[in-house]
């Protein structure tokens, strides 16, 4: 009989249902999992136990069970605030932080059902694209713990992939959500911006960070997102005049779970960094996507090359938008040495920034918006690689040179930046192994509100594939 981890998230969401588990045993059953792996693998920097178990309790006996995400545990990405539980940001300058009150997601991730176990693992304010602050543990990568879980939803990508939660709620401003779940062999999507209200992009600079889920099947991340998503009365509760188109269509579990349809793919390995920095891919990453290529070619999907225009202004505009977002950090003078040397570096670069500057990238990535919409809307959805390279190995990226830094992630996750400027969803999924055991992955790049059809085409070649049945050595 399959341990309670081992099943997916939807059969422990039907065990609940049925009655033959309960929130409390599920969330005890978790518990021990993170006591026991989190200590090696760095997946948690903070375990509520003794609320979760009293937040089951409640569940169980107070939240009708018709609530979304009824019972099931998941975690809070320590970017977020939860009253009364320290949030770190992964930085020496929020040590001893405690709010007194909750972000929307947190409390909206409650309302479904859910039973937060704590707070998973992030970089410094949710910057880099790797986990290795200088406050917690780095997070471990499961399929190899001594490489990096990528970031910033490093922490929520180890605890799904090592079986210490069903699924994992994260945050994705550059490929956040997205890079740990190719690291670490998930699912990962970042949705259209505007759907999820709690985290829409439309209240963050340039609109980049949306909220989106990480889970090891097609079917869980739709049951995650559905309940983030949060409904009222079969429709999006949305608390801006932007929305993502055809978006009332009802849940997205349905596509995942049935997975129909034919459509019409790119596939591509152009990015928008090209002109910037020399990017080279991995023959693991070219790999991964010839296999799914020919697997969605068995299938019946049309398949036609296609590449990027080349745009000089994408590059400096993105930076220039990431360094003013790192300007807001609350350090000045002395505490500007609590930050790490890549943050600081942002930090410092950012508030040299005029207000032309950044008007001048703001409308810059604006119209890259436009573009690449214009140039991606022959097809259903663009397929890419997930990452350039290989899970990244601890220590890898520079600690001192945020210049180079920079470069770094980079070269690694050159497909991720540019659909958080568009808006567009996209969905990672495990396709392949390198010869020494490491996840690889592919990106499917949807269009405006094109959730439903990123679903179907991923449980497609989920099924294909079956990678869902395979574990790391830590589960």
């Amino acid at each position: 009989m399959a341990e309670l981890h081992e099943l997916t998230a939807l059969e422990q969401w039907e065990e609940l249902q049925a009655g033959s588990v309960s929130p409390v045993e599920l969330a005890t059953h978790y518990l021990d999992r993170i006591d026991r792996l989190n200590p090696e693998l760095g997946a948690f920097v903070t375990v509520t136990a003794d609320a979760a178990l009293e937040r089951a309790e409640n569940v169980a006996s107070s939240v009708p069970r018709t609530a979304p995400l009824w019972g099931l545990p998941f975690a809070d990405k320590d970017l977020w605030l939860r009253a009364g539980v320290p949030a770190g940001f992964g930085s020496r300058l929020m040590a001893g932080y405690v709010p007194d009150h909750s972000d929307e997601i947190v409390e909206t991730l409650d309302a479904a059902g859910g039973v937060s176990l704590g707070k998973t693992n992030a970089p410094e304010f949710g910057l880099p694209a790797y986990t290795e602050s200088l406050v917690a543990p780095p997070a471990r990568n499961p399929w190899s713990i001594d490489r990096g879980a990528g970031g910033s939803s490093g922490g929520a990508a180890v605890a799904v992939s090592a079986g210490l939660l069903p699924f994992a709620p994260g945050s994705d401003g550059g490929g956040s959500i997205r890079i740990p779940a190719a690291a670490c062999g998930l699912v990962g999507l970042k949705p259209t911006r505007g759907l999820v209200p709690a985290g829409s992009g439309i209240d963050s600079l340039a609109g980049l960070v949306v909220d989106g889920p990480l889970a090891r099947t097609v079917a869980d991340a739709a049951l995650l997102l559905d309940g983030m998503i949060a409904r009222v009365h079969g429709r999006i509760d949305h608390h801006y005049t932007l929305r993502a188109p055809d978006d009332d269509e009802g849940p997205l579990l349905g596509a995942a779970i049935r997975g129909e349809g034919r459509y019409q793919l790119g596939v591509m390995t152009t990015s928008a960094w090209d002109d910037a920095y020399e990017i080279t891919l991995d023959p693991a990453a070219l790999g991964a996507l010839d296999e799914a290529v020919l697997a969605f070619d068995a299938l019946g999907h049309g398949i036609e090359q296609t590449a990027l225009e080349h745009d000089e202004t994408y590059a400096p505009a993105f930076r220039t938008i990431w360094q003013a977002g790192a300007a807001r950090i609350p350090a000045e003078g002395d505490a500007l040495d609590l930050l790490e040397p890549l943050t600081r570096w942002l930090v410092l670069r950012g508030r040299e920034l005029s207000a032309r500057q950044l008007s001048e990238a703001l409308s810059t990535l604006t119209a890259f918006e436009r573009s690449l919409i214009r140039q991606l809307a022959a097809y259903d959805a663009v397929l890419t690689p997930a990452m350039a390279m290989t899970p990244r190995p601890l220590g890898w990226f520079d600690q001192e040179d945020g210049e180079r830094n920079f470069a770094q992630q980079v070269q690694y996750t050159p497909f991720t930046s540019m659909l958080n400027v568009s808006g567009l969803p996209a969905i990672v999924l495990p396709v392949s192994q390198t010869g020494d055991g490491l996840p690889m992955g592919v990106q499917l790049i949807g269009r405006p509100g094109g959730e439903a059809t990123l679903l179907s085409l991923a449980r497609q070649l989920e099924r294909r594939i079956r990678w869902d049945r395979r574990h790391p050595p830590v589960w």
